[in-house]
């Protein structure tokens, strides 16, 4: 099968065998969730209720008035016990809104039933504005202002590469809902204008491109290409690049190429925002990790706390010592301490590793120079210079080297030879650049 790819990368470990073959499974309710008000890029919301309220499963719970911002619902019938901040998977504490469940509705039920071909575009588009979707990948800006596009657009691309090491939710979500992806994408490619559609998957799930061909029939306006097993290989510039043939230059916008890129699971959500009228209140998170009992693709509501969802996947939570939790991907993911944290939009896997998979991260040394990192970056920056002066914090020469342009994805941590924590390191010196810039500002 002749694949398409991009330029540098790395080949890694797949670890998918766990759950690419695991059906999507429901898995029940907490009796408390945990809703942040802020789950996307952009403005956070603010509250709508109050401790003692009754709420209803998909009821708007948290809005706000910025531009670039995304509504956030309720994922359960229930009692307001509290509004306050809350631990978040980054770390910090964020407003939320924490809700008894009532358990007396398991499951969405659609009030309505639309057909898109008989809504216009502006009511498209105010569709998945107040579902309060957001890219479901990782990135988690609100779709609304992705696709509210004034400049010409001609092509979607779906990516369901999912090349991070332990994740197959994309991967069930195309073999299992195969038609509500298509539909979706016929929904976002006529809100953008576009004329043409690809959906890029890698050629290690062989079931998705079959069910993806399949549903796409002879519609020729929507097609699939196979892609390279190759990581980072579904980051956004690479995948346009291999698909399109169009280069992106570093801080440029998909848009200004005519390209908009999806998440597999967004474009699901935007067909069941625009005909069911559903919010974005549950999705599919990838539990996986080679000690869990019961690893799988779970369909999970918003705001369930990890510690939970790890009881019901057979974790015994007083037997993770030295094992490290994980809320994402093993390369871009974050390590939590916190069992309390909630599963978020954006959330696409949650994996337990046990100790022999974990490298002893508090001891690293020095730079060697021995050039990995930088022979492996996917978008030629110098990792080795950038987290040196990182660490010094050393803030304009890291902006020298590029720093902001940096996409930590993790190779080069992954491949660096002195186990340095390359990525926290340029995480930390992004945080205070960007302080320093609001102080400017």
């Amino acid at each position: 099968m002749e694949t398409k790819t991009f330029e540098g990368g790395a080949h890694i470990p797949h670890y998918k065998s766990y759950t690419e073959d695991k059906s999507i499974t429901v898995m029940e309710s907490p009796d408390e969730v945990i809703i942040p008000m802020v789950q996307h890029g952009g403005a956070p919301c603010e509250p709508l209720v109050k401790s003692g309220d009754k709420v209803e499963m998909g009821q708007k719970i948290g809005d706000s008035e910025e531009y670039v911002s995304a509504p956030v619902h309720t994922s359960v019938g229930g009692t307001v016990k509290a509004v306050e901040p809350r631990p978040y998977y980054d770390g910090s504490m964020v407003e939320s809104v924490v809700i008894e469940t009532d358990h007396n509705n398991i499951e969405f039920k659609p009030e309505v039933e639309r057909n898109p071909e008989e809504m216009d575009v502006e009511e498209l588009k105010e569709a998945i504005k107040e579902a309060g979707l957001v890219g479901m990948g990782g990135a988690a800006f609100p779709t609304f202002v992705n696709i509210n596009q004034s400049q010409p657009i001609d092509t979607l691309l779906l990516n369901g590469a999912e090349c991070e090491p332990f994740l197959t939710c994309d991967h069930r979500q195309m073999a299992e809902q195969t038609q509500q992806l298509i539909a979706g994408a016929k929904i976002i490619m006529r809100i953008i204008g576009a004329n043409k559609c690809y959906v890029g998957i890698e050629v290690n799930k062989p079931d998705a491109i079959e069910a993806v061909k399949k549903a796409i029939g002879d519609d020729h306006s929507i097609e699939v290409v196979p892609l390279a097993v190759k990581y980072p290989q579904g980051f956004k510039s690479h995948l346009i690049k291999a698909i399109t043939g169009r280069n992106v230059p570093r801080g440029a916008r998909s848009a200004e190429l005519g390209c908009i890129v999806r998440n597999v699971g967004t474009t699901i959500a935007a067909y069941e925002a625009v005909v069911y009228g559903k919010p974005l209140i549950e999705r599919v998170v990838t539990v996986s990790g080679p000690k869990i009992s019961k690893p799988g693709n779970y369909l999970i509501k918003i705001g369930t706390p990890v510690g939970f969802a790890l009881q019901k996947c057979g974790v015994n939570l007083e037997q993770l010592d030295n094992h490290k939790v994980i809320v994402g991907g093993p390369m871009t993911g974050l390590a939590q301490d916190n069992l309390e944290v909630p599963l978020i939009k954006s959330n696409t896997g949650l994996l337990v590793l046990p100790p022999e998979m974990i490298e002893k991260e508090s001891s690293y040394a020095d730079c060697v120079r021995c050039g990995e990192c930088v022979s492996k970056c996917p978008i030629w920056l110098y990792p080795n210079m950038i987290s040196t002066f990182a660490e010094a914090m050393m803030l304009e020469e890291a902006k020298s080297w590029n720093i902001d342009d940096c996409i930590e994805c993790g190779i080069c941590a992954f491949s660096c030879v002195a186990n340095r924590p390359i990525v926290e390191l340029i995480q930390r010196a992004k945080i205070e650049i960007k302080k320093l810039e609001r102080q400017k500002a």
